[in-house]
């Protein structure tokens, strides 16, 4: 894995610093807030343009992202944007599984129509990046229990889940019940 330089990425969140790590062909970001007290406040985020970038209501990706980054600049931790669009199916088929969800069937449905798993994401490059940046002990924010696994298996102590729900609306509801009941995310407002 390689490495860029640090350098000061001041935003409409805070101050942070940023680096990336290069992965094969693909360069997750890392956003850092010290200090980095144990246990770390940690958000693995997995890109979602059209929720990051579009403010998209379809899903809670935007607004995960802008509570995170805001409570890691008031508190200090990590975020780990990995470049693993659409649960991982890419975002031509992300916009693909959107136009079966306008013909009726929900996220996990409609990407097994295009011939996906309901969740293609992985989270050992994030163990690989908390293990490079020593750290060992983290509160993640995330409404997904797979991730809290799967750092487990990657050596990372999650001491803390900390939900970032969304109040839901009528573009995202069947999209979050899908999460919910398909796909075992903790989520109370669905």
């Amino acid at each position: 894995m390689e490495i860029s330089r640090e350098a000061n990425l001041p935003t409409v969140y805070g101050d942070f610093k940023i680096k990336v790590f290069k992965d094969g062909d693909k360069e997750h970001v890392v956003i850092i807030r010290e200090p980095l007290n144990e246990p770390v406040l940690l958000r693995i985020h997995s890109e979602c343009f059209t929720g990051d970038v579009l403010g998209s209501l379809r899903c809670d990706c935007g607004y995960q992202l802008e509570v995170a980054l805001e409570r890691i600049s008031n508190e200090g931790g990590i975020l780990i944007y990995l470049r693993q669009e659409g649960r991982g199916i890419g975002l031509f088929n992300k916009i693909n599984a959107y136009s079966l969800q306008d013909e009726g069937f929900d996220t996990v449905q409609a990407n097994h129509q295009l011939g996906f798993e309901a969740d293609m994401r992985r989270y050992e490059v994030a163990g690989k990046i908390l293990r490079i940046l020593g750290i060992k002990r983290v509160k993640l924010m995330t409404n997904n229990p797979k991730k809290i696994a799967d750092l487990g298996e990657f050596g990372i102590e999650v001491v803390d889940r900390v939900p970032l729900e969304v109040d839901p609306n009528p573009h995202n509801l069947n999209y979050l019940r899908a999460k919910k009941l398909k796909l075992g995310h903790i989520l109370t407002k669905v």
